[in-house]
């Protein structure tokens, strides 16, 4: 409670020479009640992320009192806040939703209490609300109509702290379709607990993790072609379970809790340099959207219009994590999309291609190949493909971790031309003979 000295018109953390920082702090929260989780304030409705917004609130609160060394003072208060408001940290409450007007259980119950939490939506929650004709009608327009689930399950799974799923999602076309309209749709429902970013940048920017720190999903509405430098940190953020290891510009690292989830618009689906495994592609869903019509004439107030319908897009996105948890985390996923995942892997990793290839090689139990004839091999695959073949350290490194879906095995005890002992495989064999293609080899 606001108090003033009883002898002075002072406050009475000032006694008119030096102010007493602990009852400035403990005044600024009863009249600006916040918490602070991790060194960032929670006030009830949301986040603040600048904190520009309360060193203006204590600089108000100071400036007719103290009138030296305030840039120093505001920075030491705030720290003296951080103190005075610590809260430990908040529980990841998978059983409901902190809605613009109370807090929404899961189970259908509804209560208007609000309560101190890490992820507060700005759309009301209203059950009467009406159907989002626009909505449904521009997600029609967008995507074949049985990818649409996968939408509406990917965006209600970004409702909850939880990383279940697993996946990450793309939406991919040739441009113009509009797909990056369900990024200020989401913009619009998340608030502050959506971020705009970059998937590359999370990659190479050490400093990048730490901004999702209490983000639902980030969305990268304009994916770059070029492959991605490596695919470790995304690949960990995906599936996290346990704290990871973040850091902030000037502040040593800490472990941090990151539950948020991916959503990628681009021209192309997404791609690594050097990351050949399954685990990379597993955990994206790839969605291609319609050909525009060449007569479609755009609306440029689509935005606000399908802004205007938030409430009943939230109970469609809700209706989506309603049945996303009853299939145990399991995306309804198209025969389309799936499709599109086999032909991600294939341009990814033309290993795959050059395995079901004919006239090349041949799987069977009982043949063998030394590494460096395969790899010869391989590599006029490419050539007569006009495809640039990748290192042979990557091909033996692919075939030894996947090599249970071809019935290979590796092994170091194969005799070559000259009677040494070479490394190379069991389970496949090459057709022609690399040092001249013409010559067939009679593997049977």
């Amino acid at each position: 409670m606001k108090k003033m000295n009883e002898t002075t018109d002072l406050p009475e953390w000032f006694d008119g020479k030096k102010m007493n920082e602990i009852l400035f702090c403990q005044e600024f929260l009863w009249e600006h009640p916040m918490v602070c989780v991790k060194g960032s304030f929670f006030t009830v409705e949301r986040r603040i992320t600048d904190e520009r917004e309360l060193k203006k609130l204590i600089f108000d609160k100071l400036k007719a009192f103290v009138r030296t060394e305030i840039a120093r003072k505001l920075d030491n208060l705030l720290e003296v806040l951080r103190a005075e408001a610590f809260a430990g940290d908040f529980p990841a409450e998978t059983d409901r939703i902190h809605m613009a007007n109370g807090t929404l259980f899961l189970d259908g119950r509804f209560t208007e209490e609000k309560v101190f939490c890490r992820n507060r939506l700005t759309v009301a929650y209203d059950p009467d609300a009406p159907e989002p004709a626009r909505w449904l009608q521009f997600v029609s327009e967008l995507l074949d109509e049985e990818d649409v689930p996968t939408l509406q399950e990917y965006m209600g799974y970004c409702l909850i702290p939880t990383t279940k799923a697993q996946k990450m999602l793309m939406i991919v076309g040739k441009g113009g379709e509009g797909k990056s309209r369900i990024g200020v749709v989401m913009r619009a429902i998340f608030g502050d607990s959506m971020a705009n970013g970059n998937l590359t940048k999370v990659e190479t920017n050490r400093f990048a993790r730490a901004d999702l720190e209490h983000v639902l999903v980030m969305v990268d509405d304009d994916m770059k072609l070029e492959a991605l430098p490596q695919t470790n940190y995304i690949k960990t953020i995906i599936t996290a379970e346990l704290p990871l290891d973040l850091e902030k510009k000037s502040q040593q690292s800490y472990q941090g809790e990151l539950y948020c989830r991916f959503l990628g618009f681009g021209n192309g689906s997404l791609k690594a340099l050097y990351d050949r495994s399954d685990g990379f592609f597993r955990r994206q869903i790839i969605l291609t959207t319609r050909r525009r019509e060449k007569d479609r004439i755009d609306d440029p107030f689509l935005s606000e219009k399908l802004i205007a319908e938030k409430e009943g897009i939230f109970l469609w996105m809700l209706e989506g994590l309603k049945r996303l948890i009853a299939q145990n985390y399991e995306f309804t996923v198209s025969p389309k999309a799936r499709e599109n995942m086999a032909e991600a892997i294939t341009e990814g990793n033309n290993l795959v291609e050059f395995l079901v290839s004919e006239g090349y090689i041949r799987l069977k139990a009982d043949y063998t190949v030394s590494t460096k004839d395969l790899y010869a091999v391989y590599c006029l695959w490419c050539e007569d493909n006009a495809l640039k073949p990748l290192a042979c350290n990557t091909m033996s490194h692919f075939l030894k971790t996947n090599g249970d879906a071809y019935n290979i095995c590796e092994t170091n005890n194969l005799q070559n031309e000259r009677h040494m002992r070479v490394r190379g495989f069991e389970g496949i064999g090459i057709l022609i003979r690399p040092d001249d293609r013409s010559k067939i080899i009679d593997v049977d």
